[in-house]
């Protein structure tokens, strides 16, 4: 059973993930933040199936003017998935230094799309806010270590 001490671990990650994103979307105009709608509609423009559907965070779009709430979509050729990580840790020279996890489907995406896949860094310290957009490959340029970790959700208990 989750000890209380992990709970409020994962609530404060849950805050720190919001307001990277919210840093993030301020940082250029080209930045959205998709809804589930949304979501699918692009997974479908690449031709990828609904499984990468929380495998990205945000958006970006070269060149558009959005109009209202929304965005009118051609080709993919514009767009690149953004995948948030992010710290409150102070990290002057963002992302040196950045601890992150990732899921094998954010691997598979960014490996999959390539260019058109960043991982945005994002270091929420009052000292040295910033962000830092990677590609994989430059990623694996930069990783000192990588090791796999297993998550395990088991079936809820059926009803009797």
């Amino acid at each position: 059973m989750a000890k209380a001490h992990s709970f409020k671990i994962t609530l404060s990650n849950n805050v720190t993930e919001s307001e990277g994103l919210d840093f993030v979307l301020r940082s250029s105009p080209d930045l959205f933040h998709p809804d589930v709608i949304g979501r699918k509609v692009l997974l479908k423009l690449f031709g990828l199936e609904t499984s990468y559907l929380r495998a990205f965070d945000a958006i970006r779009i070269s060149g558009v003017k959005p109009s209202g709430d929304v965005l009118e979509l051609d080709s993919p050729k514009d767009i690149t998935l953004i995948e948030l990580k992010t710290t409150k840790k102070r990290l002057p020279d963002n992302p040196y230094g950045f601890f992150f996890g990732a899921t094998e489907n954010e691997f598979k995406l960014a490996k999959t799309l390539g260019k058109q896949f960043n991982f945005a860094f994002v270091c929420l310290h009052p000292d040295c806010p910033s962000v830092k957009f990677l590609t994989l490959e430059e990623i694996e340029l930069l990783s000192k270590k990588q090791r796999v970790q297993f998550q395990i959700n088991f079936h809820t208990k059926p009803k009797s």
